[in-house]
């Protein structure tokens, strides 16, 4: 696996280095001896799926207060989808940045997301799966969200959003002087 880093501290972009025969080809997708050899502590809590029937669709943007932070690593097991983090932790230097990356099942790149960092996926490609590991339970009453379409954080997402779930579209805007994580909820 390469790691590749990311403009946002933590998150990286995670490469397969396939080898190839006749056959095809063998990668690892995960390693936890080469997470600890980039400084990354990733205990496997769950593995999660998702299937996405139409393209347009958004999951997100959530994430968990401590003590159930999750640290992700999302792959796109088939069509594509564009993975958008934002980093909400406090003292972080891209505190309130966001990135995004494709992920597609052509390009089998993952993209590991800090805990404290809100996720969200809008599928490009009808039929879309996504599988990704993630280092904590889940915890209701400690999920919280961002919206979307905050014009502070100024999302540009590929494609128009077209399907959304109503918890997704009612998360409030971000305060961006919010002092800790209870604030930014």
């Amino acid at each position: 696996m390469r790691f590749l880093p990311t403009e946002i501290a933590g998150a990286f972009i995670v490469e397969l280095e396939p080898r190839a025969d006749d056959r095809g080809f063998f990668a690892r997708a995960f390693s936890v001896t080469e997470f600890a050899a980039h400084g990354l502590e990733f205990g496997v809590r769950n593995a999660n799926t998702t299937h996405t029937r139409t393209r347009g669709t958004l999951r997100g943007l959530h994430y968990q207060l401590p003590p159930a932070a999750e640290d992700k690593l999302i792959r796109c097991t088939r069509g594509a989808v564009y993975s958008v983090l934002v980093d909400l932790r406090p003292g972080s230097p891209t505190r309130f940045q966001h990135i995004g990356v494709e992920l597609t099942a052509e390009n089998r790149l993952a993209l590991l997301i800090p805990g404290l960092c809100a996720a969200g996926a809008l599928t490009l490609a009808d039929d879309t799966e996504t599988f990704y590991l993630v280092t904590a339970d889940y915890s209701p009453e400690l999920e919280r969200g961002v919206r979307y379409d905050d014009p502070a954080l100024g999302i540009e997402w590929p494609i128009p959003v077209t399907t959304i779930s109503e918890k997704d579209r009612s998360w409030p805007d971000i305060d961006l002087n919010a002092i800790d994580m209870e604030d930014a909820k």
